[in-house]
């Protein structure tokens, strides 16, 4: 049995959280354990059409964002690693200078401590200065700075279809190849290898 933590914070976008969940819930191996912070309840009223008893539904084990005493603040209980979908600027904050308050960030200093993966996907712009300095010390510090950003090659359809590529492509980092991801193959689905006649010359 895999074991993998996500933490929904209080970012725009909880949704990628939640699509994460969704996602792993149909994998027969892996075992999920979600932190869902009080933010991200209160974000959750605005952004989906789930309440929080249906959110703490999606995750095997939910774990208080209080309890730094929960099984995964500590080294010895293994995991895959942690993904942080959204991550707040005060998430990556906590992650970048260690500071172990609350359960998400000691969660993430564990997996970071351990060598496990952890990757965040920072949900804010524009930036200044501090953000930027942050994302340098939690990468310095072996996290992975996963900001949300569609790629367009596949054609997206609907909000859907980019949510789902952005997690899929979020938990390849955890080596979890799933079918959903659409991957580049070296052309454009209108244009064939040998068709280059729309091209510039120069």
């Amino acid at each position: 049995m895999r074991r993998i933590i996500i933490a929904i914070t209080g970012a725009s976008g909880v949704i990628y959280g939640i699509r994460a969940l969704q996602i792993l819930a149909e994998i027969d191996d892996v075992e999920t354990h979600a932190i869902i912070t009080r933010s991200a309840y209160r974000t959750a009223l605005s952004e989906v059409d789930l309440n929080g008893e249906q959110l703490r539904s999606l995750a095997d084990y939910v774990h208080s964002n209080d309890d730094i005493g929960a099984s995964i603040s500590s080294g010895s209980f293994k995991t895959e690693g942690m993904l942080v979908a959204p991550c707040s600027i005060k998430t990556l904050s906590g992650i970048a200078n260690c500071f172990n308050g609350e359960l998400t960030a000691r969660a993430a200093d564990v997996c970071l401590k351990e060598r496990r993966r952890v990757v965040l996907m920072l949900r804010e712009t524009p930036l200044h200065a501090g953000h930027i300095r942050l994302m340098a010390e939690a990468t310095q510090n072996g996290a992975i700075i996963m900001p949300p950003v569609p790629g367009f090659y596949t054609r997206p359809e609907t909000i859907d279809d980019i949510v789902t590529q952005s997690v899929g492509r979020a938990l390849d980092l955890f080596d979890f190849d799933l079918d959903l991801v659409k991957r580049w193959t070296g052309k454009s689905s209108k244009q064939s290898n040998n068709d280059t006649s729309d091209l510039p010359k120069n």
